[in-house]
C-alpha cells in the first residue's frame, strides 16, 4: 500500500482463537472502525461477534476549515498501524460534506473544503434561487442546502477556481476517498447513502443521485462514486480484508449507539447535532432540519451547528482555566447566569443559517461580571442553541421524551447536570466512547455476516440526568437570537 499503509491478509494463523463449549477453537473475527474527523483519525479494533474493543489508537489532523487528503491518509496509517492489519474487515465514517476533487489519474486537484468552510454561503444562496427555491430543493434532496454541503462547494471551485473545475474528473466525500485508498484504488469509488444525503445532489427518499444538480453546480458533469447497500462489501484490502461501504460520521455514530425509532441524539463535539432515526424521509423546507439518510436503510432528520464545544474551549482559554475549571465555574453560578448571556456564533452558523454572525455576549452589568456566571453563560449557550434543533426536529413530527448526550463535551459534568433543565426532558449519557468508529467497525461487522440487520452490540451503561426545567433561560437566549437576527 502506498504511504507505508500495509494492510495484512486475514489469515486463520494470525487470528486469535477463542475456546467454546464444544471444545472446538473457532477463530475470532475482527473489525476496524475508523473515525475521520475534522480533528483527528480514530481507529478502533474490534470483536465481530460482541463489539468488544481489542485496540485502539489516533492521530491528529491539522486545524482549519481545508485539508489535503493525503493528511488523513497519513494520520490512518499512523492511527492504524498495529490494528488495521489484524482486521478481517475495516469500515471508514468520516467527517460529512467534505468536497475531494480528483482528475482523470484519481489525483487529488486541491485540499478537501471541509464542513466548516462558510466561504460557499454566496453560492448555497445563488443555487437555491437558480432552482426553484427553497421548497423545491427540500423535495428534491430533503435539505436546503447551506455552505456546509458539497454542491455548494463545487458552485464555488467552479467560480473561483475554474482550472480546478475543468479537471475534476470525480467528486468524493472524506470516507468514499479513505475507504477507496484502502482498497488500494482498485475499484471504482463507492459511498453510502448516509453519506451521500448531505451532498445537496441525492435524493434520501428514492435513493438515487441527482447529478444534474452536480452539474449545475459544477458546470460540466462529473463522475461520483457507486452508490452501495448498507451491508455490502465495496473492496478488499490489498492483504485481503474485506471494505465495507462506509458512512458519514453522524450516521456512524447512531450506528455505533444502536439508535432506535424515536430516540434523539444530541452530539457536542467539534459541531453540535441533534438527530433521530426515522422510517420515513423528511423534507423541511424551512432548511432547519437536513433530511439526511442513515446507515441502515433508514433515514436520519438532523440539524447541525457550526458552533459547540469549540465555545466552551474558547471560554475556558478566556478565563484561564481548563475544562473541569470551566464546569466547576458554571455549577457555582446560578441558572441564568444573573442575566448574562452569549450567542454562541463564534464562527458563523448554520443553524440558523447565519455564515457571517459572531458571537455576542449581551446584559453585562457590574455585579454580573463574574467568572462563574461567563462559564454558565457559555454552558447555556450551547445547550440552548441544541434546544433549539431540538424544536426543529419537533416541528417535522419527532418529539423527544428523552435526549441522548454524546461527544466530547459530554464529559463535562455541567453539561451532564444543565442539560435537562435547558432541554426540558431527561438526559441519558452512555459510558464515554467512540462512537463514530465503532459505527464504523459495527458496519464493518454486518458486511462480513451478510445478515440482513448489524449485528447486536450491547451498549455500556448510561448515566441518567434530570433537574427542573428552566424555561427562563431558553427565553433569554431567544430574546438575544432574535435580536441579532440581521447580524450576519
Amino acid at each position: 500500500m502506498p504511504n507505508g499503509l500495509a494492510v495484512a491478509a486475514p489469515a486463520a494463523s494470525r487470528l486469535a482463537l477463542s475456546w467454546v463449549v464444544t471444545s472446538t477453537w473457532e477463530p475470532l473475527m475482527l473489525v476496524a472502525g475508523v473515525d475521520s474527523s475534522t480533528q483527528s483519525t480514530k481507529v478502533l479494533l474490534c470483536q465481530a461477534e460482541d463489539g468488544a474493543i481489542v485496540g485502539q489508537a489516533a492521530a491528529p489532523h491539522p486545524d482549519g476549515t481545508e485539508c489535503d487528503p493525503e493528511l488523513w491518509w497519513q494520520a490512518l496509517a499512523k492511527a492504524g498501524d498495529g490494528l488495521l492489519g489484524r482486521a478481517d474487515a475495516i469500515g471508514v465514517a468520516a467527517q460529512q460534506h467534505g468536497m475531494v476533487v480528483v482528475d482523470e489519474a484519481g489525483q487529488v486537484i486541491r485540499p478537501a473544503l471541509l464542513w466548516n468552510d462558510v466561504r460557499s454561503a454566496p453560492q448555497a444562496a445563488a443555487l437555491i434561487t437558480e432552482m426553484g427555491g427553497p421548497g423545491h430543493w427540500a423535495r428534491l434532496t430533503g435539505s436546503v442546502p447551506t455552505a456546509s454541503f458539497t454542491v455548494t462547494k463545487l458552485r464555488w471551485l467552479a467560480e473561483h477556481e475554474p482550472g480546478a473545475a475543468a479537471r475534476t474528473a470525480r467528486v468524493m466525500l472524506p470516507h468514499d476517498w479513505l475507504t477507496w485508498r484502502l482498497g488500494d484504488r482498485a475499484a471504482e469509488p463507492a459511498t453510502d447513502r448516509g453519506d451521500a444525503s448531505g451532498t445537496g445532489y441525492f435524493s434520501p427518499a428514492s435513493g438515487r443521485w441527482l447529478p444534474e444538480l452536480a452539474e449545475a453546480a459544477l458546470g460540466k458533469p462529473t463522475g461520483l462514486p457507486r452508490l452501495a447497500g448498507p451491508s455490502e462489501i465495496v473492496a478488499r484490502t490489498a492483504g485481503g480484508a474485506a471494505l465495507s461501504a462506509g458512512t458519514g460520521d453522524n450516521m456512524g455514530a447512531a450506528l455505533g449507539l444502536g439508535l432506535g425509532l424515536g430516540e434523539v441524539v444530541v452530539s457536542i463535539g467539534t459541531s453540535g447535532t441533534a438527530y433521530a432515526v426515522a422510517a420515513e424521509p423528511a423534507a423541511d423546507e424551512s432548511g432547519a432540519v437536513a433530511g439526511f439518510a442513515d446507515a441502515t436503510g433508514r433515514f436520519l432528520p438532523l440539524v447541525a451547528t457550526i458552533n459547540a464545544a469549540r465555545v466552551l474551549t474558547v471560554t475556558a482559554r478566556m478565563l484561564g482555566t481548563d475544562a473541569d475549571g470551566l464546569s466547576r465555574l458554571a455549577l457555582a453560578a446560578p441558572p441564568g447566569a444573573q442575566g448574562l448571556v452569549l450567542l454562541p456564533y463564534l464562527d458563523g452558523e448554520r443553524s440558523p443559517n447565519r455564515p457571517g454572525a459572531n458571537g455576542v455576549l449581551r446584559g453585562m452589568t457590574s455585579a454580573n461580571t463574574t467568572q462563574e456566571n461567563l462559564a454558565r453563560a457559555a454552558v447555556e449557550a450551547v445547550l440552548c442553541s441544541l434546544a433549539d434543533a431540538i424544536g426543529n426536529l419537533a416541528d417535522c413530527g419527532i418529539t423527544a421524551q428523552r435526549v441522548i448526550l454524546i461527544g466530547g463535551a459530554a464529559r463535562s459534568e455541567a453539561v451532564r447536570r444543565i442539560a435537562p433543565a435547558v432541554f426540558g426532558v431527561p438526559v441519558a449519557v452512555p459510558s464515554p466512547a467512540e462512537y463514530v468508529a465503532l459505527g464504523a467497525a459495527r458496519q464493518a461487522a454486518w458486511a462480513l455476516s451478510g445478515a440482513s440487520e448489524p449485528p447486536t452490540w450491547p451498549l455500556a451503561g448510561t448515566a441518567e440526568y434530570t433537574a427542573e426545567p428552566a424555561p427562563e433561560v431558553r427565553e433569554q437566549y431567544a430574546s438575544l437570537r432574535d435580536a441579532t437576527a440581521g447580524w450576519g
